[in-house]
């Protein structure tokens, strides 16, 4: 089935978004993997499934060039705060916000209780032509809604 006609203008595209960590500097990804919402399900015994009601916490990836230094300053607090001994801001609420491409339209996603888990740093290599080094953040959240 052809789209054409079937999409409305103004689209929001995958490379226009932000997320805003509560108390930091705005933090622009170069990537950012998708959220998941998943609710926790039991199996019955005629094999069928059965919600629990709640939802399970979720992750992320996202990537930040090394040489931003704002960005890369903020990112670096926010994890030693998830360190021992680990601080009252160490989850902290967050918004993620799309813009459509004219800039008219503004989603936003409300994820609550995030914490970096995990970074990692660039693959380095001499016989690369000199890509851009990237660093590798996974984050932890306890939920999000959409706004």
């Amino acid at each position: 089935m052809p789209l054409k006609g079937k999409i409305q203008p103004d689209h929001i595209p995958v490379n226009k978004f932000t997320l805003k960590p509560l108390g930091l500097i705005d933090i622009v990804f170069i990537t950012m993997s998708g959220l998941e919402k998943e609710l926790e399900v039991v199996d019955l015994p005629d094999r069928t499934k059965e919600s629990g009601g709640n939802t399970k916490a979720g992750e992320f990836t996202a990537t930040t060039a090394l040489h931003h230094e704002a960005e890369m300053a903020a990112l670096n607090l926010w994890f030693k705060a998830n360190q021992d001994p680990v601080l009252p801001v160490a989850k902290i609420p967050c918004t993620l916000t799309m813009e459509s491409i004219t800039g008219n339209i503004v989603k936003s996603i409300a994820l609550l209780g995030v914490q970096i888990t995990k970074k990692k740093f660039p693959d380095l290599d001499m016989n690369n032509e000199g890509e851009l080094a990237v660093v590798e953040w996974t984050f932890a959240f306890d939920d999000f809604a959409d706004v």
